[in-house]
């Protein structure tokens, strides 16, 4: 997959040429097929790129919509086979799956609601399982930053119990260190431990696989360091901060370069583990090291910023190390505006 970052203006000029040369002259049969279906997809990983780059943004969630209206469309441009028509759906799924975690990730919870109701429809129409455990997955993860574990816990089941779980160890480790997550979110220290070694062990199991055939989303992000990732959210909900702390150490040694927006959360998730444990001047030096672009922007970062400094103020309000840290959340405030 190309990782360059995609402006979204070209994303969305790329999407009106690839598809709309799909549309037949009138009174001109047409006959949608595959390479239609192709140009489709190419749009989507367009799309996964500039989520890595950015993420959480509202011109992401929107042009992820356009692009989901626009796949369905294809479905009345001509006759298609029946292979073809569950690939449009497919594609228009996993459209609406990105429009959802844009949505989820920028704390725009209503419209992420909505998206999984429209996601959910179409992808069981087009009979792909690896966009259907997306979008159950994600909203598993939506309901866990809702606050709501027990609607969590439900979807990501629903993940989990697709076949495509059994058949690939990738997935099943996927839907493993989530759960782990929403276990930890729950209070359940023992369940959320037990998902994540599990987690762990099936990714392992993953390597002696190749990834033919894995989808292009889940190959962009899917590693060990997600797996760190999630077990430092995990542990920070349990109030396990040396152990937050490791995992945050080796998410961010194993992060691929294109992960820009998981840096930056994985980076403030640091921070707070090092405040929690009182380790004042590691932890401001941690904090002030977020990109400043995700610092301004991301919707989810600007959150975990304000937490850590409402903590910093009851933990250590007079320390020299917090007074950088005001002068810095001033410049970055500021710069919001």
């Amino acid at each position: 997959m190309d990782r360059r970052d995609f402006s979204m203006g070209t994303v969305a000029i790329a999407a009106a040429t690839a598809i709309g040369s799909a549309s037949p002259a009138v009174g001109a049969p047409r006959r949608v097929g595959m390479s239609d279906v192709a140009r489709v997809r190419q749009r989507f990983d367009d799309i996964i790129a500039s989520d890595h780059r950015h993420g959480g943004q509202l011109r992401i969630e929107e042009a992820s919509e356009r692009l989901a209206d626009e796949a369905m469309a294809l479905q009345g441009a001509g006759t298609a086979s029946q292979r073809v028509r569950g690939a449009l759906y497919g594609a228009a799924a996993a459209f609406r799956s990105s429009a959802m975690w844009a949505a989820i990730d920028g704390h725009r919870f209503d419209a992420a609601e909505d998206h999984l109701r429209k996601a959910a429809k179409v992808a069981s129409m087009s009979g792909d399982q690896m966009i259907q455990f997306r979008i159950w997955s994600h909203a598993g993860t939506m309901y866990r930053h809702m606050g709501k574990p027990g609607e969590a816990d439900a979807a990501n089941h629903v993940a989990r119990r697709l076949g495509v779980v059994r058949r690939d160890p990738v997935f099943a480790s996927l839907g493993l260190a989530r759960h782990g997550a929403i276990y930890a979110a729950s209070g359940d220290r023992s369940a959320a431990l037990r998902a994540f070694k599990q987690a762990e062990e099936a990714w392992h199991r993953s390597k002696r696989c190749d990834d033919a055939g894995r989808p292009s989303w889940l190959l962009a992000f899917y590693d060990e360091a997600e797996i760190n990732s999630l077990a430092m959210s995990a542990c920070l909900s349990l109030g396990m901060w040396a152990e937050a702390e490791a995992h945050g150490h080796r998410c961010l040694a194993s992060l691929r370069g294109h992960m820009h927006r998981s840096r930056a959360i994985a980076t403030a998730r640091l921070a707070r583990a090092q405040l929690e444990q009182r380790e004042v001047e590691a932890a401001i030096t941690t904090v002030m090291s977020v990109p400043e672009d995700s610092a301004v922007n991301h919707p989810r970062v600007v959150g975990m910023l304000a937490g850590f400094g409402a903590r910093i103020s009851e933990i250590a309000p007079h320390s020299p190390y917090s007074a950088m840290w005001y002068d810095h959340d001033r410049a970055i405030k500021e710069k919001r505006r």
